[in-house]
């Protein structure tokens, strides 16, 4: 099993940066896609950025410019690079992998989330 961590969040006044961490691990697997989304309380989860690999990362318009996500294939670990945060910014935000794990007799696909890490942006 598959299993998403997060890590990085806190709290943070307006402007300043933060740095989000997504490690996979356990057993043997490939990644296709990692994703951040986040949730906003009383919102619904939007979609943040996405990294496939091979391709380039895609944003949300309410985020280009400011963050950035970065692949660290020897950690299984996505970056989400946060600068210039706003306070609409604050949610939890949450990590999706997705890709193919090796069952010990045949190949199938997992998509596993992570707990989320909170990200609060003050005045």
């Amino acid at each position: 099993q598959v299993v998403v961590e997060e890590s990085g969040g806190g709290l943070v006044q307006a402007g300043g940066s933060l740095r989000l961490s997504c490690t996979a691990y356990g057993g043997a697997f490939s990644i296709q896609t990692m994703t951040w989304h986040r949730q906003a309380p009383g919102n619904q989860r939007e979609l943040v950025a996405t990294f496939t690999e091979g391709d380039s990362p895609r944003y949300a318009d309410s985020v280009k410019g400011r963050f950035t996500v970065s692949m660290d294939y020897a950690k299984n670990t996505l970056y989400l690079q946060m600068n210039s945060l706003k306070p609409e910014d604050t949610a939890v935000y949450y990590c999706n992998v997705a890709g193919t794990y090796y069952t010990g007799t045949y190949y199938a696909e997992f998509d596993s989330w992570g707990q989320g890490t909170q990200v609060t942006v003050s005045t």
